[in-house]
């Protein structure tokens, strides 16, 4: 029997994009999103629940709720029909992983089923202000318009961009709305999270790396988390924000990271990480591994 999770817990997620658009804004031609003010990347939780989402349906074989289903007819089956799959929502809840993990809102006969997901995401923001690349090409098929020749294509891409997710496992939102979610549905998401974003093989997402998983789990009972760990996380590089163009180019810093975790170690359980082999880290401007930055808590390595 799975074990329903007892613990707090924050997840750090980094990413890069090479020559991709990570989350284009369909009501800006498309655009990869990008803050105005600060000219830093921005990918919306959505996108990153998304890539959860299909890696746990199309490579582990889970049942899902929100996902694009369509009938005979060539349209979408909404949600208020997807729950006609189910007797009712307590086997939608036991069924489906997404559920257990985001929560939903439907409404259906009157009634509005409303559950806060016991997993958030806040945006994903890159670590340095990004380069938006316009790129023209042809095709060599011509389209009805042009049947003379082939057409042109036009697409917007980010040449890099370093991008950090934070969020938080909140075992009370599960407690309090009987959401059985299992310390096995939250490894199966760290997974997804790593493995799905290396997944994403298609024309706009190829070019997309897992470079730094951490899961920091709190004690029971301590009801308990530190909060923007995102902020905490700095990159170093010799050249300006807008030349990076590879992790090797960068080093991140998680000397203020490491400062506030071991300020609060006796709340913490265990810290589990998953790390990519060309990424560098700095403590104290110096390189250094993770069992040594962390040194005095528990580290243990993500296994898939």
């Amino acid at each position: 029997m799975p074990e329903i999770v007892k613990n707090r817990s924050e997840i750090l997620f980094l990413y890069d994009v090479k020559d991709a658009n990570p989350n284009g804004d369909p009501i800006d031609e498309n655009k990869p999103r990008i803050d105005e003010e600060t000219g830093v990347n921005i990918v919306t939780d959505t996108r990153l629940k998304r890539t959860i989402r299909d890696y746990l349906n199309d490579h582990k074989g889970l049942e899902i709720f929100i996902r694009e289903i369509r009938k005979e007819d060539g349209s979408l089956v909404t949600k208020e029909e997807r729950l006609n799959d189910f007797e009712n929502e307590s086997e939608m809840i036991e069924k489906c992983i997404d559920t257990r993990l985001f929560g939903t809102t439907t409404a259906v006969q009157n009634k509005t089923i409303t559950l806060t997901g016991p997993v958030q995401f806040k945006f994903g923001r890159s670590l340095h202000k990004v380069d938006l690349t316009y790129i023209k090409g042809t095709t060599v098929m011509p389209s009805k318009e042009e049947k003379k020749q082939g057409t042109f294509t036009e697409r917007y891409i980010l040449p890099y961009s370093l991008i950090v997710f934070y969020g938080v496992v909140n075992e009370n939102a599960a407690r309090t709305q009987n959401i059985p979610l299992t310390t096995e549905d939250i490894e199966l998401m760290l997974e997804a999270i790593w493995h799905g974003t290396k997944n994403l093989i298609s024309g706009s997402k190829f070019g997309q790396m897992p470079r730094l998983l951490i899961q920091v789990i709190y004690k029971e009972n301590e009801n308990f988390h530190i909060g923007e760990l995102d902020k905490l996380i700095k990159i170093k590089s010799e050249k300006p924000d807008e030349a990076l163009r590879d992790i090797e180019d960068v080093k991140i810093d998680i000397t203020e990271f490491t400062t506030t975790l071991k300020k609060h170690a006796d709340k913490i359980q265990k810290i589990r990480y998953k790390i990519d082999e060309r990424v560098t880290i700095l403590k104290d401007d110096t390189p250094t591994i993770l069992q040594k930055a962390f040194e005095g808590i528990l580290l243990e390595e993500l296994n898939f």
